[in-house]
């Protein structure tokens, strides 16, 4: 098939390279010419501007963005001018699923159909496929079957259900969730469910990597807790071969724990990083539709506001807390250390 790409990001440029590699023809479109420039030398059409990209392309057309959200909303605008009745537009981003809905009807005027695809797989998918969760119209997504076919994993990336007999893509790691906004709906409890994930494996490795506390001088004060047992923490125990072993048989083990055990290979004190997490949105979003569902998701809205302190925002009250304190018991702030 053919597919225009908006986006040449290290996700957007990795889909066009497996898309090309199965033989579909991808115009592309990035602000970074040498981004463009690059995907032309592999095969790709070049395309200098939106509306170029829209005249290389045989109707009906598909046009994919993988773009921020922030600037999802600006280009589908100019390129809804530019479109012709029954063209496609995926938004293969981390959007709000509630602006995918909003998004669908504001196309449907034009006559043009808006797919939103949650697209799992990072700088890894290239070679491994993406895991696609995708909301829209039932006929375009059929049409586009091909496409989506080739940019996920395959059947052979994955032993089958031992008790599955239901037909389908899923298998296959693509999925037609559901009518507008239900693929990114799908994507952003996704996100959540990795963002407690994540937060669970680093916490684990953290108590082993502490598990030497016994061993440790320790203040000795009215302030400081005193280790009651430090006999019982005595255990220098290596970290990375624990993510190591933990890769092999265990229950926990999963891609990220190989992740994680790749990077304390590399630096076992994790020398490169702060701890100053980012969150791109998903899991606000997540927990604000459990919150709106009436369902408990302890875990989820934890990892997300761990990720806030990582980043300081918890400082103030950290400072308000120590204050207090100090007023009513007159307690000396300890500085901080290991």
């Amino acid at each position: 098939m053919q597919l225009g790409m908006i986006g040449l990001g290290r996700m957007g440029a990795n889909l066009v390279r497996r898309l090309t590699r199965d033989g579909h023809h991808c115009v592309v479109y990035d602000v970074n010419e040498s981004a463009v420039r690059e995907l032309e030398g592999e095969g790709a059409v070049a395309a200098h501007s939106l509306g170029d990209l829209v005249t290389k392309l045989e109707r009906p057309r598909a046009v994919w963005l993988m773009l921020p959200a922030a600037v999802v909303q600006s280009t589908l605008d100019q390129l809804t001018d530019l479109l012709d009745p029954d063209d496609a537009v995926i938004d293969g981003g981390n959007s709000y699923y509630r602006d995918d809905i909003t998004r669908a009807t504001q196309l449907t005027p034009h006559r043009l159909h808006y797919l939103d695809c949650g697209t799992s797989g990072g700088v890894w998918g290239l070679e491994r496929g993406y895991c696609l969760m995708i909301g829209g119209e039932r006929e375009p997504v059929t049409r586009l079957d091909p496409i989506f076919r080739t940019i996920a994993p395959g059947t052979g990336t994955a032993e089958p259900t031992p008790s599955r007999h239901a037909n389908g893509s899923a298998p296959e790691g693509y999925l037609h969730c559901g009518p507008s906004g239900a693929g990114h709906f799908v994507k952003m409890v996704h996100n959540g469910v990795e963002y407690g994930m994540m937060a669970a494996i680093a916490e684990g490795l953290s108590i082993i990597e502490h598990a030497d506390a016994g061993l440790r001088k320790r203040s000795v004060d009215a302030e400081t807790t005193p280790l009651r047992e430090p006999e019982a923490y005595q255990y220098e125990i290596d970290v990375g071969e624990v993510a190591e072993v933990w890769r092999r048989g265990s229950v926990v083990g999963s891609w990220l724990v190989d992740l994680t055990a790749d990077a304390l290979a590399r630096s076992p004190k994790l020398d490169d990083f702060t701890g100053r997490v980012s969150d791109s949105g998903e899991g606000r979003w997540t927990v604000r539709a459990a919150v709106d569902e009436g369902v408990p998701a302890a875990v989820i809205t934890t990892a997300l506001t761990d990720r806030f302190a990582s980043r300081g925002l918890g400082e103030f009250a950290d400072r308000v807390l120590s204050a207090m304190r100090s007023e009513f018991g007159g307690h000396a702030e300890q500085r901080s250390g290991r």
